[in-house]
């Protein structure tokens, strides 16, 4: 297709790194790279760079695929709705499904072998290893330790992704004093952030040290949801009426400038002192379908509202490679915020119009980026397309067996 604007590199932010690895955040990002089992996996052999694939679900089950050549390469079983995460090493995803988080191995990985790497592949598969929950939710992965948690029972575990590759990895566990729809954050020093809540109400977040000790608090957020993390490793939570910024043990709130103004799905970059966010401003609607975004500057604790002039949804969000935030519209097109500027600064075609469906479940055109390639998948066409994000080409489209649903994917 022909762009109608050609995405382009966005002016370098000053304090912004020159590239990502991946996606951030809530829009999962490139992992550190896992050594493979010490028993090598059936079908293992060495190739000569990574491999990344792709895994996409539908319904019954999830496609794994060649990121490169969009080839099918497995077609996993799975019954009911199931999401899919990274599961934070390079190599697997978590399925969330009934009876909890299960591994899918995507079979690609990286040894490191002093200054290089051995890159193998092997046929994809559903492990054994499942991480219990009656009712599993958000994973978050970040500074080598991957968090589930549990909205059934409040439980939360925590563990090294680097250890799947071997088998259940060693597991640390905490339990909210109440169980609701939450998020934790584990931080580099072994603090954490979660959120504050029950069964009828979500209200704010704590800060709890390595024991479990509360630090700090704050029930100024209502209805907090989401969750991604920003440079200086700066935590930020979504609200009904803005964000929370949780920088070392200080909490602040930075307001909407609604007095409703829902932040409820975030991506971020580790690299970026900015947060994309989507911005919903009607507490009546039963759907609502908004054209603004929210941009927020962590390090200045400034939130600016971005026209999109077009409405999206909450899988539209991602991050491209150089911080720039990206959102996938409903007219079918791929657009580019400057996130610091608070401006569209291009835009390209890529799938046909659409309309979000009432659902939070049912399929609709979704975004996930890998490196400088955006994978967006065509539910109406059970399509997935590749888009170069430094050229704004649609370099390959791959038509697939079942419609797309999640879409998710691991560097290998």
């Amino acid at each position: 297709m022909t762009p109608r604007r050609t995405l382009r590199r966005p002016p370098l932010l000053a304090g912004l790194a020159l590239a990502l690895v991946g996606t951030a955040a809530c829009s999962p990002q490139a992992e550190p790279q896992a050594a493979p089992p010490e028993t090598p996996a059936s079908g293992q052999q060495e190739v000569s760079s990574a491999t990344p694939r792709l895994v996409t679900t539908f319904d019954g089950g999830a496609l794994v695929l060649d990121a490169a050549t969009l080839e099918v390469l497995a077609e996993v079983p799975l019954e009911g709705f199931s999401r899919v995460n990274p599961a934070g090493d390079g190599r697997h995803v978590l399925v969330s499904t009934a009876g909890g988080f299960r591994v899918l191995d995507t079979g690609t990985w990286t040894q490191a072998h002093g200054d290089h790497g051995h890159h193998y592949t092997a046929p994809p598969r559903l492990t054994d290893t499942t991480f219990t929950a009656t009712e599993p939710g958000h994973v978050v992965s970040h500074a080598d330790r991957t968090v589930l948690f549990d909205d059934g029972t409040g439980t939360v575990q925590s563990f090294d992704p680097h250890e799947l590759a071997e088998g259940r990895p060693q597991v640390d566990t905490w339990t909210a004093p109440e169980a609701h729809h939450g998020v934790a954050v584990e931080r580099s020093d072994g603090s954490m952030v979660v959120t504050v809540g029950d069964a009828e109400s979500r209200q704010g977040v704590a800060v709890l040290d390595e024991d479990g000790e509360e630090l700090a608090s704050s029930d100024d957020c209502p209805g907090v949801h989401g969750e991604a993390v920003t440079a200086g490793e700066r935590v930020v939570l979504g609200c009904e009426d803005g964000v929370l910024v949780v920088d070392d043990e200080r909490i602040t709130k930075l307001a909407s400038p609604d007095d409703y103004g829902r932040i409820g799905n975030q991506a971020g970059s580790e690299e970026s002192p900015y947060l994309l966010g989507d911005y919903k401003s009607d507490p009546d609607a039963e759907l609502e379908r908004p054209e603004r975004v929210a941009a927020v500057d962590t390090a200045e604790g400034e939130l600016q509202l971005v026209d999109l002039g077009t409405s999206y949804s909450f899988r539209s969000l991602a991050r491209g490679p150089h911080g720039e935030g990206l959102v996938l519209g409903t007219d079918g097109a791929l657009h580019e915020i400057d996130l610091a500027e608070g401006e569209v600064t291009g835009s390209v075609p890529v799938v046909e119009p659409w309309e979000e469906p009432l659902e939070w479940q049912q399929p609709r055109p979704t975004v996930f980026v890998l490196d400088h390639t955006a994978y967006v998948t065509e539910p109406a066409t059970s399509e997935l397309h590749a888009v170069d994000l430094e050229t704004g080409e649609v370099t390959a489209t791959g038509t697939l067996p079942h419609v797309p649903n999640e879409l998710t994917g691991v560097t290998g």
